[in-house]
């Protein structure tokens, strides 16, 4: 790396670095903010270690966390790229979160399994750019070239001349130079990680356990009142009238008002509305607030909703099942010829509810209006957008409005929307004084943006051979004309396209009145649990092993296309589809470590197998399930492998976001269902949304990674689709009932 020349430490620099107490060094605050936030659709910035690393006199180093952290372990993964490239001991490593500030940190977000993905080189190459600096700054103190030095643990050697030089004592001279050309580092080979490849506890559990405050619903601001904000259960609907005079003289209220949003009422498809019409209470404690809430006596203009439903829904969708779908999504071959033609033909129909996402810390924001500008501590999975429909919301710009990222109590795809971020911001402006807004469960449960159910009509046939030679599938979903709602569509490269010559989607639409949005590995939580079912009866109906028709089927992939400009495959993902020897890689893997095939069970209990690809992860899993008399379901264990390519980074903590996903999807498949009537969401709460309990969790999730060529990628989403498929398709086998709808309960099964 070139030596800079001409450096001198400037006044301003001089002030900057001397910040800390005792001597310590912020390195981070020798470069000046840029002056103005990345453009939209324009690169972002190479990131900057000045930004992210900041060293103390003792050697001490503290790394910024950019991401939003929910429980993904992200706030302790993304820093481990930057200390192993540093070349730091992780003990001496102290992690600190970022505030939204895009200047910095481009893409400070949450979802969709990208944070490994985007951030591997980025995060690794502020590490070595980090390093590059103390070796510029010792070789310019000793005056020998930076070829000689080296870096070990937190100091610079030189190795000639025996001398070495801590971080701690370089970490002035290095605040003023300036960072050096990402392009030109070397990053360490994964045979010298340290920290990389090696389980990190998460930096923030022992306060977890502890009860330590570090959530947004732990957060407090001096002066602040609690609010809580009444909606109408049906959305778009408006106040006509309050009994907002009684509620204000309450004890402990301190204020009442109604918010009023004339534009909402068609809201619903385009997506994120923000914020609805509603009453908000302000009080001295939340308490105060929510029980003053109980007491409001409201006349509400539901809109034209109210006469929607679940079993409407369900009825519409069988009569659509039996007209011309609306739209053709994909054709390839003549799907209807080769299925008439057929040796054997397979027809099943499918269902699937809407789910809430029901996170244990339900929805909320604190938010601080004053001297025209404001302040906010959210827990968003994408801040950025809280920002700006803030800003629109409030008529303000972008820039008067700081946020404060804190950790949330789980989102799974929830707090993608923004909606409590904006109802915060407005209600502080409005009140004039600090406002902590938090949505009882009830809210929670009532105002989601839910995963959406949906309906498909599959026909295959089978050949003499029992080859698959036609598959037609009519989807059913939600939507206006040819717009789904968010989270309701199937694309085209969904599986088995590519797989199958002659291969139809085809869709049609019905209206719908809640909000939908994406819930944990969106689409594919439900399209898994009906394609590898299906796939699974033509297994069986070709008499062929589940395993060796998986296998065959993906033999006969077509060549994989070419990516498409910009990207392709759900979330931009290029090249878009299955890999084919990927998938077949961790279902060889999962069908030899549950020794599938080669073990004798008893009278009802069997092995079921599914895989899925989902958001760049090759999962497969093998379930095997016990099923009693009274049809109550047991499952005994579940065998995981996955691809997610060249290095896991976290170990432990990927075994646990893997066996976490797990039980989410069990969840989802034991009973968790929302359903409507007269237009509002019926289900309120835990007791008729589940969760799996301990007692019915599976004894064992053992988890096996097939390491691969490929770049890491993500492990938030991908562990969960294929877990449906697997347990229903055990359910199956061994008690010859088939699962085709959910939750189990519908098929006629429970949880023991």
């Amino acid at each position: 790396m070139k030596r800079p020349e001409n450096q001198k430490l400037e006044r301003r620099s001089f002030l900057k670095i001397s910040a800390l107490a005792g001597g310590g060094v912020l390195l981070g605050l020798s470069t000046e903010p840029k002056a103005s936030a990345q453009g939209r659709g324009t690169p972002p910035a190479p990131p900057d270690p000045h930004n992210y690393i900041r060293v103390a006199a003792d050697g001490t180093v503290t790394i910024v966390a950019k991401n939003p952290e929910l429980g993904q372990g992200v706030k302790t993964m993304l820093p481990m790229l930057i200390a192993e490239e540093l070349d730091v001991p992780w003990k001496s490593v102290k992690i600190e979160q970022a505030d939204f500030d895009e200047t910095k940190y481009a893409g400070q977000s949450a979802g969709g399994s990208t944070a490994t993905p985007n951030n591997w080189t980025p995060m690794r190459q502020v590490g070595a750019a980090g390093r590059a600096l103390f070796l510029t700054a010792a070789a310019q103190t000793w005056k020998v070239p930076e070829s000689e030095c080296s870096t070990n643990a937190g100091r610079v050697h030189h190795s000639s001349s025996g001398r070495s030089l801590g971080y701690g004592e370089l970490a002035s001279q290095v605040a003023a130079l300036p960072a050096p050309n990402l392009a030109g580092l070397k990053l360490k080979d994964p045979s010298e990680y340290k920290i990389v490849g090696h389980t990190q506890p998460g930096n923030e559990v022992p306060n977890i356990v502890t009860g330590k405050p570090l959530f947004a619903i732990d957060v407090k601001v001096p002066g602040m009142l609690y609010a809580v904000f009444e909606k109408c259960g049906l959305f778009g609907g408006k106040v006509t009238s309050a009994n907002l005079d009684e509620i204000k003289k309450l004890p402990g209220v301190k204020q009442a008002f109604v918010v009023e949003r004339p534009d909402i009422t068609d809201a619903v498809l385009p997506g994120d509305p923000g914020l609805e019409n509603g009453i908000a209470i302000l009080a001295e404690t939340w308490w105060h607030a929510q029980s003053a809430r109980k007491k409001l006596q409201v006349t509400w203009n539901e809109g034209p909703r109210a006469n929607q439903s679940s079993e409407a829904f369900a009825q519409r969708a069988e009569e659509l099942s039996k007209q011309a779908p609306q739209r053709t999504i994909r054709a390839d071959g003549d799907a209807e010829a080769a299925i008439q033609g057929a040796a054997k033909v397979v027809e099943a129909a499918y269902s699937y509810p809407f789910i809430a996402h029901a996170p244990l810390e339900p929805q909320g924001a604190t938010a601080h209006f004053h001297d025209g500008k404001m302040e906010i501590w959210t827990n968003s999975q994408i801040p950025g957008n809280g920002r700006r429909m803030a800003a629109q919301t409030l008529g303000m710009s972008e820039k008067d409005i700081t946020l404060h990222l804190v950790r949330g109590g789980g989102g799974f795809g929830r707090r993608l929307n923004n909606d409590y971020v904006v109802e915060a911001a407005y209600i502080a402006k409005q009140a004039g004084v600090p406002v902590k807004l938090l949505w009882a469960r009830e809210d929670d449960m009532t105002h989601d943006y839910y995963r959406p159910g949906g309906f498909q009509y599959l026909k295959a046939g089978l050949d003499s051979s029992g080859k698959i030679v036609g598959w037609r599938n009519h989807f059913i979903s939600y939507g206006e004309g040819d717009r789904f709602v968010a989270s309701g569509a199937m694309g085209p490269t969904e599986f088995p396209q590519r797989f199958i010559a002659n291969y139809a989607l085809q869709t049609s639409v019905q209206p719908l009145g809640i909000r939908t949005g994406a819930l944990r590995a969106p689409s594919s939580n439900a399209f898994a649990f009906v394609i590898h079912s299906f796939i699974d009866e033509l297994a069986h109906a070709a008499g062929k092993d589940p395993v060796q028709f998986r296998l065959d089927l993906l033999n006969a992939a077509a060549p994989m296309p070419e990516a498409p400009a910009g990207g392709g495959g759900r979330g931009g993902f290029a090249p878009p589809g299955v890999d084919p020897a990927r998938m077949k890689g961790v279902l060889e893997l999962v069908a030899e470590k549950s020794g599938w095939g080669k073990k004798t069970h008893p009278k009802g209990t069997a092995m079921g197998v599914a895989f899925h690809f989902s958001h760049r992860g090759y999962f497969a899993e093998v379930a095997e399930v016990k099923v009693d008399a009274a049809n109550k379901v047991k499952v005994n264990k579940i065998w995981v492998a996955a691809d997610v390519g060249s290095q896991i980074i976290n170990p432990g903590a990927a075994d646990n976001i893997v066996q976490g996903g797990i039980i989410d999807g069990l969840s989802e498949m034991m009973g968790q269902e929302i359903t409507v009537e007269k237009g509002r969401v019926v289900q309120k709460n835990y007791d008729r949304h589940p969760m799996v309990r301990l007692a019915q969790a599976p004894p064992e999730i053992e988890v096996h990674f097939l390491k691969t060529t490929f770049p890491p990628t993500g492990l938030g989403e991908p562990a969960l689709p294929p877990v449906l498929p697997a347990v229903a398709n055990a359910i199956f086998t061994a008690t010859g009932k088939r699962v085709r709808h959910l939750p189990l309960s519908k098929s006629g099964f429970s949880w023991a």
